[in-house]
């Protein structure tokens, strides 16, 4: 039995004043429009007649405005939250049930001035139109009165069409303490002029100097359609300010019509990259994955993870997870089975330097796609256990890729490294001996083997990104390891884009290479981050200089000068020519290189620097 809604008598009660309050606007219209019309001659003046017709219209006049109110919506309405709708509905309401009223005196012949329908028809506009939008009014005061003590100061960067609707939302919301106190737009037609009652007061250079004067606690920048360069510098000037700062995430929020203050978000750090995200072509990627058999190694990591979701959004025939984490994978794998019911999906706990163990796995599922990402990564660590690396990146990706083109895969795509140009650390070095081996690899099996080298990823695990907030969350201090160093940064999902796109570009033996823009200062990154957590540098968070680590090097390359550079349909990425080797020495020093590793060699630096000759390293760092 269905249970019934329970009566709403405070719905009933306002329905029922509102219809009192119509009856007497209507008696009031009624009566004050024949004596506006003889104002000037006096109440003396008016004839009989007129007065007659009025008092005879009346009851007939109010039935016919209650309908027109009941059929317009005017008893329906949330006059809270009434906006331009709600006023076009009084109005149009009013002007109906105006009309009605002089076709009927017209037809009767009934005595009125005819000056007489037009002060009615405004003199109803504008009762009504008091008796409902004044609810909101006082109810937005009597707000506002009982959270005084708790109002927020707000600027708002953006006089368009986002920030129009922030303010609105704000300015007209019952349940908001903020107070909007200025706009802040760059174009100088709209300074001095006014949004919602609020004054644009000026361009970028009026923030801080607005932020004193009106005592701003939070900076709401509304732009999503600017470039991120000019997001960048605005929120750089922003960082010289002590308010917290919060954006809405992209342009797509507009065109879906969801600009409101729930999808606002705080200012992150890949908001000052002042680059553009990677755009990719998704046709081209659901095409090669949509019913295919894809593998990815690593699966749980941070890359491997973020391939797995994307894949799994592009109606794979089958997912297979290798990951030897088993905490990692099983995260990844309750995460898609909650999201995608109908996928295939398998997870094995597996390491790719078992070559039985990855053998018998690519015999038994086959997959047309393998993805690449199980790796050691971390730089400091890898300098301390370099045969560890090389066992796991190098000969760990020989076993995969070997095991995959013996199984006929179609393609394998291997996640490489910028740090893989002119290697000064292990980590780079086994990532380049990597890159040789697929390169190699590509020239004798029908599967189709690519490289995609990128840069540091954002919140990727070992990246300073989650280095630094733990820094800052303990007080202190923010470690950097030189006042110089640079880095090229990009996020998880662009970086997973690419490796995505790289599988439907590939042909056999690229090497992808992002164009990944202008390299960040990793102090500069340090100072944005302390200024986004609500600190000042050196003042509530210091920055300490640890000096270099071993393996690190000031910058990064994406590409080595004899490599060249050749342009794809993304003009975002590009690809680095194969370089020729001796293929029968090049196997020569693997198998070497092999030995010396399983009996724990000290000089392994010096065997890889024969294999890589633009390896660079520190005699110092040569012995464990």
């Amino acid at each position: 039995m269905k249970k019934r809604k329970p009566f709403n008598y405070q719905l009933l009660y306002r329905r029922t004043c509102l219809v009192i309050y119509d009856i007497l606007s209507v008696c009031l219209a009624s009566g004050l429009a024949i004596v506006l019309r003889f104002l000037d001659e006096g109440m003396s003046a008016i004839p009989d007649y007129f007065l007659d017709t009025v008092s005879r219209m009346l009851p007939v006049n109010i039935l016919i405005t209650l309908l027109c109110f009941y059929i317009f919506r005017l008893y329906h309405s949330l006059w809270a939250f009434a906006g331009v709708n709600e006023l076009q509905n009084v109005v149009v309401g009013s002007f109906c049930s105006a009309t009605i009223m002089a076709v009927v005196m017209v037809i009767f012949h009934m005595p009125i001035p005819k000056s007489y329908y037009f002060m009615y028809a405004f003199l109803l506009v504008a009762f009504t139109f008091a008796s409902r939008f004044s609810y909101r009014f006082f109810r937005g005061l009597k707000h506002k009165s009982q959270n005084k003590k708790n109002d927020t100061a707000v600027m708002i960067i953006g006089a368009g069409e986002a920030g129009n609707a922030i303010i609105k939302e704000i300015v007209s919301s019952n349940y908001s303490t903020m107070v909007i106190k200025c706009i802040i737009d760059d174009d100088p037609n709209k300074w001095g002029r006014y949004i919602q009652g609020i004054k644009v007061i000026g361009g970028r250079n009026k923030i801080i100097e607005a932020v004193d004067l009106y005592s701003i606690d939070e900076i709401f920048v509304a732009i999503p359609s600017a470039p991120r360069t000019v997001i960048r510098d605005i929120l750089q000037i922003c960082q010289e300010t002590t308010c917290k700062l919060r954006s809405l995430p992209g342009i797509y929020q507009l065109v879906n019509g969801e600009v409101d203050v729930s999808k606002l978000r705080d200012v992150e750090v890949e908001d000052l990259l002042g680059r553009d995200p990677i755009k990719v072509d998704l046709d081209s990627i659901l095409g090669y994955v949509k019913g295919k058999v894809i593998l990815v190694t690593g699966g749980g990591g941070s890359i491997g993870s973020e391939l797995c979701r994307q894949i799994a959004t592009h109606q794979p025939k089958q997912l297979i997870i290798v990951d030897i984490y088993e905490n990692n994978a099983y995260d990844i794998q309750q995460e898609l089975l909650a999201k995608h019911e109908n996928l295939d999906l398998v997870v094995l706990i597996a390491s790719v330097r078992n070559t039985n163990r990855m053998n018998a796995i690519f015999d038994e599922y086959h997959p047309d796609i393998v993805y690449h990402a199980a790796a050691h990564k971390h730089v400091p660590l890898m300098e301390e256990s370099p045969n560890e690396a090389i066992k796991n990146n190098v000969f760990g990706t020989f076993k995969t890729a070997q095991a995959a083109a013996q199984a006929g895969a179609k393609r394998f795509v291997m996640i490489s490294t910028d740090k893989a140009v002119n290697p000064t650390n292990i980590m780079g070095a086994s990532k380049r001996i990597c890159e040789m081996i697929i390169q190699t690899f590509n020239k004798h099996y029908d599967t189709e083997f690519v490289a995609v080298r990128f840069g540091n990823v954002l919140g990727s695990n070992g990246s300073v990104i989650p280095l630094f907030r733990k820094q800052i969350a303990a007080g202190g201090p923010v470690t950097v390891t030189h006042p110089d160093i640079i880095r090229y940064f990009m996020t998880i999902p662009e970086a997973v884009s690419l490796v995505l796109q790289a599988g439907a570009y590939a042909k056999g033996g690229e090497i992808f290479v992002l164009d990944m823009g202008e390299p960040v200062r990793i102090l500069d990154l340090a100072k944005n981050l302390i200024r986004l957590s609500g600190y000042k540098v050196d003042e509530d968070i210091k920055i300490e200089f640890t000096g270099l680590r071993p393996g690190e090097k000031l910058y990064e390359e994406l590409l080595m000068d004899e490599e060249g550079m050749q342009d794809t349909a993304n003009a975002m990425i590009h690809i680095g020519k194969p370089i020729e080797l001796d293929e029968e020495e090049f196997f020569k020093q693997l198998h070497g290189l092999k030995q010396a590793t399983e009996l724990e060699n000290d000089n392994i630096k010096q065997l890889i620097k024969e294999i890589v000759p633009t390896y660079v390293y520190e005699e110092r760092y040569g012995k464990r």
